[in-house]
């Protein structure tokens, strides 16, 4: 098949909605981090320079490798992914390799590339477990011995990995994506609520064992304790969001970009963009996210091996949880997580796992029309 018919076999209105976000992530970008790039680095432009050169242009090599390239060839690589993922989080506290930033073991400095292992590790991770759920089919993914005993120890693995980070944000992404595909995949709604429970109770655990962790909760449940603490960045939050009201303040007009708002760049552009463009454009930009995963669910519907579905059905579930986490924690619906919008927020390592993900769920269909 020639190259240009493999382009032309790719799911289009994807390809075209990533470009969209990616583009439009890029011009929020450019207003939402300028005052905070001036001041720690005295060029107002670098956040949009750095997500250019360590995340779009990677990312784009990824999006097109993995969309070009028949997805099945990967099934044979599971049990490798599955090693990778655990080894990158184990390397994070290896000297010389992983660094701390914010008191958090979550990067690795390989000669001159740093990148942030938990997001490679949500795409890994999620093409063992495509494999395993396709390999053991039926009563054998959902029998206690084969299944549920064998799922419970990679997912345990990775997540207590990511706890001792700690990457709080990056678990709920992964081991809700696991949860909701091993649920999709057939396992009786028992074993769904009963894991449920069981990650509520282990949450219950973190959060007394945590006093950082219980002191955000807290702030998630009472706005109004600790203003200037640790309930800071969720007050600036709703402020900004309130202050924008239906439509916004203009483009490039936020008040609370200027050194009020924390993370500006990352987490909270969200809030930032709420500040900017107003309700009724989020609530666009929502709905387009809501597009993007039904077509996800659309391309694993429609796929022609069992493999094709649990992989864009996953990368539509962490999709799903990615994009509520941060919305839901900058409206103050959620906990604060530390979890960036996915193609719009500042992030190199989020950004090319997110378009090599998105690149791998566009080639899908291509098998099934043309069947190589």
């Amino acid at each position: 098949m020639s190259l240009r018919q493999r382009f032309a076999s790719l799911d289009l209105t994807l390809v075209v909605i990533t470009i969209g976000f990616v583009a439009f992530g890029l011009i929020m970008l450019l207003s939402a981090s300028g005052p905070t790039a001036f001041q720690q680095t005295g060029d107002s432009l670098f956040f949009v320079k750095r997500q250019i050169l360590s995340g779009i242009i990677p990312g784009l090599i990824g999006f097109l490798f993995f969309a070009l390239v028949d997805y099945r060839r990967f099934r044979p690589l599971a049990f490798f992914a599955l090693f990778v993922s655990l080894a990158l989080l184990i390397l994070v506290y290896v000297p010389g390799l992983g660094i701390k930033i914010n008191g958090a073991h979550g990067w690795l400095r390989i000669g001159p590339i740093t990148f942030q292992p938990s997001e490679l590790v949500k795409f890994t991770f999620l093409i063992y477990l495509a494999a395993w759920l396709e390999k053991r089919q039926g009563a054998s993914a959902h029998d206690t011995q084969t299944g549920l005993l064998p799922f419970l120890c990679a997912v345990g693995a990775v997540m207590l990995l990511l706890i001792f980070q700690p990457d709080t944000g990056s678990m709920a992404v992964i081991v809700g994506t696991a949860l909701m595909l091993y649920f999709l995949s057939g396992a009786p709604i028992t074993w769904f609520v009963s894991l449920c429970a069981l990650g509520g109770g282990l949450l219950g655990l973190l959060l007394k064992l945590s006093p950082y962790r219980a002191a955000r909760f807290m702030t998630f449940l009472h706005p109004e304790l600790d203003p200037k603490g640790v309930g800071y960045h969720i007050n600036q939050a709703i402020l900004a969001i309130g202050s924008g009201g239906w439509f916004g303040l203009g483009y490039g007009h936020s008040r609370q970009k200027y050194l009020y708002l924390p993370e500006v760049a990352s987490d909270s552009i969200s809030a930032v963009m709420g500040e900017e463009l107003g309700f009724l454009f989020m609530a666009g930009i929502i709905t387009l996210f809501g597009f993007m995963i039904w077509r996800c669910f659309k391309i694993a519907r429609e796929s022609s091996d069992p493999f094709g579905m649990y992989l864009a059905a996953g990368v539509g579930i962490w999709l799903t949880i990615q994009s509520l986490l941060n919305v839901g924690s900058m409206t103050g619906l959620l906990p604060i997580t530390g979890v960036t919008l996915p193609f719009i927020s500042h992030g190199g390592s989020a950004m090319t796992v997110m378009l090599s993900a998105m690149g791998l769920v566009a080639g899908i269909p291509r098998v099934r029309r043309v069947g190589k």
